[in-house]
């Protein structure tokens, strides 16, 4: 099965039940699926056919939705872009995933007038001057042409930085996206009747893939916020009756401290919290627990590589295995951690996290060389390090491929120091994250300027502030004489972190 045979199976069960929810309106699967099929007829008569990429970069909106299923429809494969993504960070993944249109959200117009892909663009959700406007043009669409879909066709091209600092595109099939769902619905038992409040970018791996594949599978409602507010998710819970939600942790820490008045939400329709992109102290569970009136708390680990998918700590398991990204693998996903010998790890040892799913990933675009480094007998090494301990349960202690986690946002650290490295008055720079209660990490840059140059933290801020996303620009920079070196000249980021703990 694949993913459009999905919608067209839950507009012949649910045709008059709700499918979307955004702003108080609801548009039902019946709806979404006719949508679907003009969005193919349109994208269709703009030449994309079977295997074509489109960009889609957008917030949270009906429009992101009836696209993502119109271009599938087309026989066409999705390229989620982050929306908080500068132009040259755009441009590069449209010239390498070979794009033939991006619809981005009319919002993003000052970053789309900044683009120097030649790529056809087209506007989501509010007008862009010089732009077609796509829903507008939905109702005159010519009728859409069958395109035959095998469930081992391309999907997506989900692009994840790497440590070399340019993103790599995750290849995945309508398959590995429907296990992803699937495994998402099993291990927090979703059905037709939840309510899946999707504040999160949609286009990240989890929400899309996990959470809004998941939703879909079983015939449940997606209530959409057009972007994550502490006061307007408590709203959308209080008066959608949402009934699931997915967040970064810190998306359950920002109410308690920015809503005075947090206590008065009901929020009694919740029946399932889940967080991931990074673990939460067992006091912070514990006070989430209390404030949220639920020990319905869910955490989860995974990799966009593998679908994602990857392990689960239980509700039961919240306080006393604290920290633990959980003992064992999702429905479906096997987890074993190895050491560095080749041997597996036991109690009390360290080792890499590896991973095997069927929602895994077919390989990275156009990189036979990173596909092979980064699978070993069927089985993709995460990079991450973790100690197991005496029940099984893992704690991840290192992160191999330098990455940091800030608000459930991945920033890699290569992509960083490439971009300071530009500056000319830098002469070398080592970017790391720092450890933060509430965002999990934080960017730190140390900095060794050139002799002669002067240049401060508000210069290196403007200077990136059209190169990076914002969440990826460093909070603290730190201008040294030197940093630590080995005898052949790596930097030993290690004494770095040690220094900014």
């Amino acid at each position: 099965m694949n993913l459009v045979e999905i919608l067209e199976l839950n507009a012949r069960k649910f045709g008059q039940k709700d499918c979307l929810r955004y702003n108080g309106a609801g548009l039902t699967f019946g709806e979404l699926n006719d949508k679907a099929s003009q969005a193919a007829g349109l994208l269709q008569s703009w030449g994309i056919a079977k295997g074509d990429r489109v960009g889609l970069m957008s917030f949270n909106t009906p429009a992101y939705v009836i696209a993502y299923y119109g271009i599938l429809r087309a026989g066409g494969v999705v390229v989620p872009i982050n929306h908080k993504l500068q132009a040259p960070e755009v441009d590069y993944i449209l010239a390498h995933s070979r794009a033939k249109l991006l619809l981005a959200d009319g919002a993003l117009a000052p970053v789309l007038a900044k683009l120097g892909s030649p790529v056809r663009r087209a506007a989501l959700d509010s007008d862009v001057e010089g732009l077609d406007r796509f829903e507008a043009l939905l109702e005159g669409a010519p009728p859409a042409q069958p395109v035959a879909v095998a469930d081992d066709d391309p999907a997506q091209i989900l692009y994840t930085s790497g440590t070399t600092g340019k993103p790599k595109g995750c290849q995945h099939t309508h398959q590995t996206v429907l296990f992803a769902g699937i495994t998402g619905a099993l291990v927090v038992k979703m059905d037709f009747r939840d309510r899946l409040l999707m504040a999160m970018p949609i286009w990240h791996s989890s929400p899309l893939n996990n959470w809004f594949m998941g939703i879909q599978f079983v015939g449940g409602c997606t209530v959409l916020l057009r972007e994550y507010h502490p006061l307007h998710f408590l709203e959308a819970v209080q008066q959608e009756k949402c009934t699931v939600y997915f967040g970064a942790p810190i998306s359950y820490i920002l109410p308690l401290q920015m809503v005075p008045h947090f206590d008065t939400f009901d929020l009694s329709s919740m029946r399932c919290w889940i967080y991931g992109g990074g673990p939460i102290s067992g006091d912070v569970a514990l006070d989430l627990m209390k404030r949220y009136q639920s020990e319905n708390f869910y955490q989860v680990y995974g990799m966009t590589e593998a679908g994602p998918t990857g392990t689960t700590l239980f509700p039961w398991e919240q306080v006393d295995k604290a920290g633990s990204i959980g003992g064992q693998g999702l429905p479906g996903a096997d987890v074993k951690v190895m050491k560095f010998d080749g041997t597996p790890a036991g109690a009390g040892e360290t080792g890499e996290i590896w991973l095997k799913a069927p929602s895994m990933m077919k390989g990275y675009l156009d990189d036979p060389q990173a596909t092979a480094e980064a699978f070993e007998d069927g089985w993709y090494k995460t990079g991450d390090v973790a100690r197991v301990d005496e029940d099984g349960y893992m704690f991840i202690v290192d992160r191999s491929k330098d990455m940091i986690v800030t608000g459930g946002e991945n920033v890699y650290s290569k992509e960083v120091e490439d971009a300071i490295a530009a500056n000319p008055a830098v002469m070398e720079v080592a970017v790391l994250g720092r450890p933060h209660n509430e965002w999990g990490e934080t960017v730190v840059a140390y900095v060794v300027l050139k002799q002669g140059e002067s240049a401060d933290a508000k210069d290196l801020e403007g200077f990136l502030a059209d190169k990076l996303a914002r969440y990826k620009i460093p909070r603290d920079f730190l201008f040294v004489d030197e940093l630590p070196h080995t005898p052949t000249g790596k930097i030993m980021k290690y004494r770095l972190r040690e220094e900014s703990a």
